[in-house]
């Protein structure tokens, strides 16, 4: 498995750039590992809170892909969804995602 390049910016607005992230991890799993501010992931990554709620940028939308029926319905929960809402638990870490850049949402 290779090494990635993750970018995700904090609730208070700072910008870390993570490098060597192992492939198959969650976007979640390495925010709280790092200990990103306000990612939480209180479910454990099983999909069923919204606290580790980002904004994918426009320019990774397209390779993340739309949430399903499942994420959506836990989107509709979490304060001030966006369209490029996503939950980090939900988005594995593959080739085609190196480099990726997400912000944390407001917690509400």
């Amino acid at each position: 498995m290779g090494s990635l390049k993750v970018t995700i910016t904090d609730v208070k607005g700072e910008r870390r750039t993570f490098d060597n992230v192992e492939e198959g991890l969650s976007l979640m799993e390495v925010a709280k590992a790092n200990g990103v501010e306000g990612i939480f992931g209180d479910c454990g990554g099983g999909c069923s809170c919204a606290t580790c709620h980002v904004y994918v940028a426009a320019e990774w939308m397209e390779k993340v892909g739309q949430p399903d029926d499942i994420e959506m319905d836990m989107l509709d929960m979490a304060a001030e969804p966006q369209p490029n809402s996503r939950l980090s638990c939900q988005i594995k870490l593959a080739p085609e995602l190196d480099g990726i850049e997400v912000t944390v949402a407001p917690a509400g």
